[in-house]
């Protein structure tokens, strides 16, 4: 029988599988393989009762470490209009961790009721971002957000205080303050907070993840982050040399676009601060991360036994 990984605790893994909640443990060939299942990953169980075994775990679209969740499709990016004043450094590292990880990511405005920021939405269309501005506050623009949600698998994340769990609790009509797999395993509210997928009544699932305060790029090659900014991304073969860094170079095709207005200055401040510190990681830790990034892709399928 094939599911989903909706939630897991202290080595039990609930999987949601023709309509029902399954509390499944992982075989012993996945430790022997020094594999880990993940919320959101698709399996295939075993089943006796209300309990069972995963036995296969099939292959990911994307995956991300904090937290350990699989087949994300969006990365929804909250961040808040006041209270706290947008990061657009941290959010920058936030959608580029998103496009590292095959995940397409979306930005989200909330508390528009305090203020309206026209700057943001300014900055992030130019770079071809999807923008939602939205009040959890007043529930205004949170029915476009609900008919996006739709059929897809959706990670919110965020600082903390720009109020994901408000919006979240908007768009799963307050399930996430108890959750259904919860109250099967009779554990109340999240007191502890879990990584969990919440299904929606209109097709797809959301789940919440840990508030950010920091957070570094470091499994990519210097050279190859352009390709990581959606305003660069036609850039190939368009400045005067051969591999340039869109920093020191002359007539370089980025730097052009900044100069029109194409790209915003924080932006490409960004690009340059996070080029700078890729190019200053020690050669013997860019080949640690590599090898940790060859591993996680590996490590994506076991087949059945």
């Amino acid at each position: 029988m094939v599911g989903t990984i909706m939630k897991g605790i202290g080595g039990f893994y609930y999987v949601k599988a023709s309509d029902s909640i399954y509390e499944c443990k992982a075989r012993g060939i996945f430790r022997k393989e020094k594999i880990t299942p993940m919320i959101g990953d698709k399996v295939n169980i075993e089943t006796d009762g209300e309990k069972g075994s995963i036995i296969e775990i099939m292959p990911r679209k994307s995956s991300l470490i904090r937290p350990p969740v699989a087949n994300v499709d969006t990365m929804m990016l909250v961040v808040a209009a006041a209270s706290p004043e947008p990061n657009l450094f941290l959010i920058d590292k936030m959608l580029i961790n998103a496009e590292i990880n095959n995940i397409t990511p979306v930005i989200c405005i909330n508390k528009t009721d305090i203020k309206k920021r026209e700057d943001i939405e300014e900055i992030y269309s130019k770079a071809k971002y999807k923008i939602f501005s939205v009040s959890a506050e007043r529930q205004d623009g949170t029915d476009l957000l609900m008919d996006y949600l739709k059929d897809k698998t959706t990670a919110f994340a965020g600082l903390s205080g720009v109020g994901k769990s408000s919006l979240l609790s908007i768009i799963t009509n307050g399930e996430l303050e108890t959750g259904s797999i919860s109250e099967k395993i009779s554990r109340g509210k999240h007191t502890t907070r879990h990584v969990e997928l919440f299904e929606l009544e209109s097709g797809g699932f959301v789940l919440d993840t840990p508030g950010f305060s920091s957070l570094e790029i470091e499994n990519i090659k210097a050279d190859d982050l352009w390709q990581y900014f959606p305003e660069m991304a036609d850039s190939q073969n368009k400045c005067r040399f051969r591999g340039c860094s869109h920093i020191n170079e002359p007539d370089c095709y980025i730097k052009e676009k900044l100069k029109n207005g194409e790209m915003a200055q924080s932006r490409y401040d960004s690009y340059t601060q996070i080029y700078n510190k890729l190019k200053s990681v020690k050669e013997w830790k860019k080949k640690w991360y590599y090898h940790r990034l060859y591993c996680r892709q590996i490590s994506v399928y076991l087949p059945s036994r």
